[in-house]
């Protein structure tokens, strides 16, 4: 009866082993992924910088034609 007792300990000892591998393993998939989407976010925000800088940099250049603009006599 003991010894039935401790293959069935040894069993269910070698399941919660090998289930622990396996999330060792999904976890550092996931770790990776995180990792990935964090540089791609990233990216995108320094792609999103960067065209914010742009938009504004359009918007001063059409500010100041405007103003030039202002300056000319309207014909009547």
């Amino acid at each position: 009866m003991e010894l039935t007792s401790f293959e069935e300990l040894d069993k269910k000892i070698r399941i919660v082993i090998s289930e622990y591998a396996l999330l060792k393993k999904q976890y550092g998939e996931l770790e990776e992924l995180l990792k990935k989407k964090s540089l791609d976010l990233e990216e995108a925000q320094n792609h999103i910088r960067g065209l914010t800088e742009e938009r504004d940099f359009i918007r001063t250049k059409v500010d100041s034609l405007l103003e030039l603009l202002r300056d000319i006599p309207a014909r009547q």
